[in-house]
């Protein structure tokens, strides 16, 4: 079992409900007013339409080649070892430095994390043999396909330690959720703060889309004016 150093917050059946439901832009939003600038998983693309993911960080490292590695290591690689040691809703995260030329993880491996109850994968890099993967079924973020091997340019190093993925950095253990815009990197401990207020403000939202649409302007709707909170409070009833 994941030990508390790698899981310092446990989602809630009421945390899923809320992540599940409110976009990456609301999440980035919010962690933007919280001062995170930061959070997106930028330059990644869902590998799938439409896909959802949700699960918490599991960090995987490369580092440059370095020829000589292979001697230094006994055993398992770090990647190898990182891909065996996924658990229930974990997302292996790789950092890959942003190279798109050489692929990062493959169908196997891929196969694997699902196996293992995995909830998906994410690499700043690419993926190798992509059409297999995306009929796997399983979440993948990703910014090329390559069909070269790690072994060309990538050193797997570590893993559940910081990263920095897509420019962002990551903890073991943080929550990920991602949509069909991208995937955004939440915090652990404020993870529980953030899914409260982005489903409240999905909610205040879907009230402002339906009023627009019917005609009316954005003032006062987006954001939510106090002048319209007893008729949206009253929505709220019936929705």
């Amino acid at each position: 079992m994941a030990d508390e150093s790698t899981r310092p917050v446990v989602l809630t059946d009421d945390m899923r409900m809320k992540f599940n439901a409110v976009s990456t832009a609301t999440l980035a939003g919010q962690l933007q007013a919280r001062g995170m600038r930061n959070s997106f998983l930028s330059g990644l693309k869902p590998l799938n339409e439409n896909q959802r993911m949700l699960g918490y960080a599991h960090t995987l490292r490369y580092v440059p080649k370095r020829e000589d590695f292979e001697r230094r290591e006994q055993g398992p690689n770090a990647q190898r070892r990182a891909v065996e040691s996924i658990e229930q809703d974990e997302i292996l995260i790789v950092e890959a430095r942003g190279e798109a030329h050489a692929g990062t993880i493959g169908d196997i491996f891929a196969q694997r994390v699902k196996s293992l109850g995995g909830a998906g994968v994410i690499t700043d890099g690419a993926l190798r043999d992509t059409p297999a993967i995306a009929k796997i079924g399983l979440p993948v973020y990703h910014q090329s396909s390559h069909a070269a091997t790690l072994g060309r340019f990538h050193t797997p190093l570590d893993h559940q330690i910081p990263i920095a993925c897509a420019g962002v950095t990551v903890f073991p253990g943080d929550i990920i959720v991602g949509d069909g815009e991208g995937a955004v990197v939440i915090p652990a401990l404020i993870a529980e703060e953030v899914a409260n207020a982005s489903y409240t403000q999905e909610i205040e939202e879907e009230f402002a889309f339906l009023k627009v649409a019917e005609g009316e302007s954005s003032i006062g709707l987006f954001p939510l004016s106090d002048a319209r909170r007893p008729e949206f409070e009253e929505w709220l009833k019936t929705r």
